[in-house]
């Protein structure tokens, strides 16, 4: 199906996207699943995270908004949650920073008293060619982001989280089918999924549920900022399914794992691949 070529200085803005990736914005419908809940969502100013938090607040939760420097995306992502009669915090920053990540999980604490649902999905991805164009500092960078701010979120929101929440990593198809072109993200991809699984049983005793999703390629900033036009234009067309996906068609997954509804799925990493085979 393809889209037009285009490119974005990164991290890219869901604005600016041609079509503008489709979050759920007026096909979402909830029905209570998460009612009272608090949940902490990164990258929540589009794509993924976008739909999540349209998701989560349609169901009936409050929601701490962490997003980079988008601030007019996550100006609208705050509108649309508080248009549904939940709460909405913006917290801006770079997850990379530790000291950044507990500042995030702090505010919500202030904010709401606890954390029901944690969802670390913020990432940084670059495509290069070759090793070579890959410097030490943007591979520290990518786990920094990637990996890191899982880890210290989650170290930082534990001791808040009561029996029956929820931790989501977001992975992805590249943790078993990595794209040479990507290969700092893939590995990072691989460690969340592997990270998930053994806070899935390190938590388990405490009620706190562990799970990663792993997205296959969905219609996102980070795809028309991290990648050359020409393969902008044919992203998601080699899926069995022919397409890239959109955001909203991941938001179910998260809905899932995050209530009640998920109570027994703990360890698991849900494949939202458009056929694409995960391991």
């Amino acid at each position: 199906m393809g889209f037009p070529e285009q490119q974005q200085q990164a991290p890219g803005t869901q604005s600016q996207m041609v079509p503008r990736p489709d979050c759920g914005e007026d096909s979402y419908r909830g029905s209570g699943k998460l009612t009272g809940k608090v949940a902490v969502i990164t990258g929540a100013d589009s794509g993924i995270g976008r739909a999540v938090a349209i998701a989560f607040a349609r169901e009936g939760a409050d929601v701490l908004l962490s997003y980079l420097d988008e601030h007019d995306d996550a100006q609208e992502v705050a509108d649309l949650v508080r248009a549904d009669g939940r709460r909405a915090v913006l917290v801006p920053g770079d997850l990379s920073d530790p000291a950044h990540c507990r500042a995030v999980i702090d505010r919500a604490i202030t904010e709401f008293g606890r954390v029901d649902v944690l969802v670390s999905n913020a990432a940084y991805q670059m495509t290069h060619e070759s090793l070579d164009e890959i410097t030490d500092e943007e591979f520290d960078y990518t786990f920094r982001t990637n990996v890191g701010a899982y880890f210290t979120l989650v170290k930082a929101a534990v001791p808040h989280m009561p029996r029956g929440s929820s931790i989501i990593g977001s992975s992805s198809v590249n943790s078993d089918m990595p794209s040479p072109t990507l290969a700092p993200y893939a590995a990072t991809k691989s460690a969340i999924a592997n990270l998930s699984a053994s806070l899935a049983q390190l938590l388990g005793p405490k009620g706190i549920r562990v799970n990663s999703v792993a997205p296959g390629p969905i219609w996102t900033p980070l795809i028309p900022s991290t990648m050359p036009p020409k393969k902008v234009a044919h992203f998601g067309d080699d899926t069995p399914l022919g397409r890239a996906g959109q955001p909203a068609e991941l938001a179910a997954a998260y809905v899932l794992l995050a209530g009640d509804d998920g109570s027994y799925i703990s360890g698991a990493r849900l494949a939202v691949t458009g056929g694409r085979p995960i391991l």
